[in-house]
């Protein structure tokens, strides 16, 4: 691992990004757009705003750092810059670590613009401090940004990449807890829902702003979300391989 290959290609692909406006607005503008929407569909339900509002705020980056990150390292793959930069000196673990710096920075402005939104013009209330609520709302997002780089390795096409958005993320979404508490499902869900990264995502984010704040059970769900996050990046590193014709 050299340092000066991880941060050569996160510069590369900060680059990139810089000059695609139109997923940088994916990436920045739409979660906001979201929460905003999300304020006015629920006009005069101030208490169900603040219920569903704050884990929204991880679970909205969540979801469009996956669904970029995933066509993206997809696009590297299928034009050959991947094959390009493998055939020089440097590892494995350099360029996914390259990968997840810059999208893990995007992901860190990603949450921090969402919360200011949702705290400074929609009002939205929390239990626990903003500074919770933002740590949980980037780690969400890191997560996503991991899950979607792990899964480019088995897409041969965009479309295809962009298949794996309802068939590894919709199941999260509705076991995590976002729409009937986990005790209310049948034992089966139930169980199938505890050894999902997400719903340990929701859970944390809710205990920080409807909930008892950053207790104990939200140091574990964080440590979970950062645990998944980082088995993800070492799982994508053993799909980086050369394609040819």
């Amino acid at each position: 691992m050299r340092p000066e290959a991880t941060l050569a290609t996160a510069g590369r692909v900060l680059r990139q990004l810089r000059r695609d406006p139109r997923t940088v607005a994916l990436l920045l503008v739409v979660p906001c757009i979201l929460e905003i929407l999300l304020r006015y569909v629920l006009d005069g339900q101030s208490v169900t705003f603040d219920r569903i509002g704050g884990p929204l705020l991880g679970l909205f980056p969540f979801i469009t750092m996956f669904l970029v990150t995933s066509i993206t390292m997809l696009r590297e793959r299928t034009t050959g810059t991947l094959e390009r930069l493998m055939a020089m000196p440097i590892a494995k673990i350099d360029l996914l670590l390259g990968y997840g710096i810059a999208f893990g920075a995007m992901a860190a402005v990603q949450a921090a613009l969402t919360t200011t939104v949702a705290f400074g013009l929609l009002d939205l209330s929390s239990t626990g401090s903003e500074a919770d609520v933002v740590a949980f709302a980037i780690a969400n997002a890191v997560l996503g940004m991991s899950l979607g780089l792990f899964v480019s390795a088995f897409a041969n096409t965009e479309f295809q990449a962009v298949q794996f958005l309802p068939a590894t993320v919709f199941p999260q979404l509705l076991l995590c807890g976002l729409l009937v508490p986990r005790d209310e499902m049948a034992d089966v869900l139930d169980a199938a829902s505890g050894v999902l990264p997400l719903t340990y995502a929701y859970e944390g984010l809710q205990r920080v702003t409807t909930g008892p704040g950053f207790d104990g059970t939200a140091w574990r769900d964080l440590a979970i979300v950062v645990a998944v996050t980082v088995l993800a990046l070492a799982l994508g590193a053993t799909t980086l391989r050369r394609r040819t014709g």
